[in-house]
């Protein structure tokens, strides 16, 4: 298990400018990695409610189980690996087997017994280390819907936020309001299932 601070920095992008910047900065990287988030909720969604998350993530075959609550800056996030195994049982429901973030979802007065599957986002990432944090360019899949984001992950807020700034106006790329993945996600998820 591992608990960790998590300060990042988000921008949404235009498919030319999210091709752009894989290009310019293609020295820096090997292409993009696909990684696949299973997301669970109630069927109430207690945990959007909560601005949390959960989901079990896939990427190149390693598999762990993800919580993520509210900090004063960022977001905590509360991790368990799993065996493919493990994570198979969990996403047919069949058992909860993260032990640490079962914990945690207590202290949310979530029952598991109560979670369902909501869907899968898909993420097609490219990461690497830029300016003294993690520049993350992604192109994610959801729900019959796709967008383009850049990321900066930071571990000083103030500091990354005039990094990240700087940034975006070199690279000519306007400010644009981003959510986060899985607000984007579950707001498509709850549209989704109103219709």
């Amino acid at each position: 298990m591992t608990k960790e601070l998590e300060i990042e920095f988000k921008n949404m992008l235009t498919k030319e400018e999210y091709r752009r910047l894989l290009e310019d900065f293609a020295a820096f990287h090997n292409g993009p990695v696909t990684q696949h988030n299973h997301y669970f909720d109630t069927a109430d969604f207690q945990l959007k409610d909560q601005r949390s998350a959960l989901r079990i993530r896939n990427k190149s075959g390693r598999f762990e189980c993800t919580l993520k609550t509210p900090a004063p800056v960022g977001h905590y996030e509360i991790t368990d690996k799993l065996t493919e195994e493990q994570a198979r049982r969990m996403l047919d429901l069949k058992t909860f087997e993260a032990a640490e973030v079962a914990d945690a979802l207590k202290t949310l007065d979530i029952a598991i017994a109560e979670l369902t599957t909501i869907g899968t986002l898909t993420t097609h990432r490219v990461e690497f280390d830029y300016l003294g944090g993690l520049l993350v360019i992604d192109h994610s899949e959801y729900n019959g819907q796709e967008d383009f984001e850049l990321e900066f992950e930071v571990t000083d807020a103030e500091t990354g936020l005039e990094r990240f700034l700087s940034f975006l106006q070199k690279q000519e790329i306007p400010e644009r309001s981003a959510q986060k993945k899985i607000a984007r996600f579950m707001d498509s998820a709850s549209a989704r299932s109103i219709d």
